[in-house]
């Protein structure tokens, strides 16, 4: 997410770093570079002019100027700024505590608007209310079965109606919720591959018929500027309360997520970043404004391995690994453990202090997927016991996860390596 305009931010801010002091010419030289890189990244150009006005002011300060630590107080002033171009603060949803919440989705066909509302679904399950999807995308092929499938994987029920009238599916559904207690409406309405009359008119009259507490725009942030000036469009005509980036892991550059709140002037409520229907982030712009500057996000890394930390099983394993009996059986818990919490490459980004090549390089997630195919094809007794892998049982291994002997062989001498490393530790006291 972003990955070349962090590293692009992390190459300038080492220069500056080994300079004496901040001097008008170093300062200069390092906004000129910043202002290229937002305009280069698709950054508004009103958005970028007032961004390096700004910068410019708290950097030439004479407190600044005197300063022996000039990469750090650049970065200071930096990460401020990009936080008050974010938004400054966390918004929240509009939930009810009692009755009926309405939430309206709406945005451009292709912007990922339909998979947000599943996601969006899963969540707030998630955080115990009882949604109800709505198809009201009467027009897109497969819409209707496609917000289907996602309330299926989810066990969340989706309200749809024979009739091609999304005014009365929208209506209708806000009565099906109230009859059966769901306490959340979330309608999927209809997009369009550009804005249209036509399409406006829907949209105002469904809110109008509903009177929706939250009204989303979905936006598919690698479309750049593009995608600001629908955001501008729609909010001109319908006003809606806040914005969801889609897409965020990836090639964006940035200049949607960096100008689309400050032309907008509503808050990000949401980024979503994969393809799982759990790969949805509650938006933070200091968050957002850490990773961007390459200091990690250690915050939202641990919301992640909370929300699959299961304490019971935590135990179990720290007393394994205590005993020396962490085997393969384990380390196949631990890669699903790693894989909902989303890809390598996002976790990593999270991570503060890994250089930012590390952060951005191309890391490959098959990677796992090859080390689960491996131990699947084991047998329990084999995955307890790993000492017992011969060549006829590796040979077969292979073949049966369809990978070679050498990945076998690799993955067994590396799990081998682990243990003696934690057999070390144990005796030195290390899990304890």
């Amino acid at each position: 997410m972003l990955q070349d305009l962090s590293l692009k931010f992390d190459k300038i801010l080492k220069k500056v770093t080994g300079q004496g002091k901040l001097t008008e010419k170093n300062i200069s030289d390092t906004i000129r570079e910043i202002r290229r890189i937002l305009l280069d990244a698709d950054v508004n150009f009103k958005v970028t002019k007032e961004f390096i006005e700004s910068v410019s002011i708290k950097a030439m300060g004479q407190e600044v100027l005197a300063s022996l630590s000039p990469g750090q107080l650049l970065t200071k002033i930096f990460f401020d700024e990009l936080v008050t171009l974010l938004g400054t603060e966390n918004v929240s949803l509009k939930l009810n505590a009692t009755g009926v919440t309405v939430i309206m989705v709406v945005g451009l066909q292709g912007s990922g608007k339909t998979t947000f509302c599943g996601k969006l679904a899963n969540k707030l399950k998630g955080q115990g209310r009882k949604p109800l999807l709505v198809a009201a995308d009467i027009y897109r092929p497969a819409a209707i079965e496609q917000l289907v499938a996602l309330g299926d994987a989810i066990s969340v029920p989706v309200f749809r109606l024979e009739e091609k009238d999304a005014r009365k599916i929208a209506r209708e559904s806000v009565q099906e919720a109230i009859a059966k207690g769901h306490n959340t409406v979330i309608i999927d309405t209809a997009g369009r591959l550009h804005v249209d009359e036509a399409l406006m008119k829907e949209i105002v009259d469904i809110k109008e018929i509903v009177q929706p507490q939250e009204i989303l725009f979905v936006v598919d942030s690698m479309t750049g500027q593009d995608a600001v000036n629908s955001a501008k469009a729609f909010h001109d005509q319908v006003d809606f309360d806040g914005i969801v980036l889609t897409k965020m892991d990836g090639d964006a550059k940035g200049g949607c997520a960096l100008s689309i709140r400050s032309v907008v002037g509503k808050p990000i409520k949401y980024i979503s970043n994969g393809e799982k229907v759990d790969a949805l982030e509650v938006f933070f712009p200091d968050r957002l404004a850490s990773r961007i500057l390459g200091k990690g996000d250690v915050v939202s890394l641990v919301e992640k391995v909370q929300s699959e930390f299961d304490e019971s099983e935590a135990e179990e394993l720290e007393e394994k690994l205590r005993k020396n009996k962490f085997d393969f059986e384990d380390f196949l818990k631990q890669i699903k453990m790693i894989k909902k919490m989303g890809s390598l490459s996002s976790i990593m980004a999270m991570i503060p202090g890994i250089p930012a090549q590390l952060k951005n390089a191309n890391i490959d997630d098959n990677a796992l997927v090859r080390i689960e195919a491996i131990i699947r094809s084991m047998t329990k007794e084999e995955r307890m016991k790993p000492k017992i892998l011969n060549g006829s049982r590796r040979s077969r291994i292979a073949r049966g996860s369809g990978t070679s002997i050498q990945d076998v062989n690799r993955l067994v001498k590396q799990f081998g390596d682990m243990q003696t490393m934690m057999s070390r530790m144990t005796k030195r006291g290390g899990f304890r």
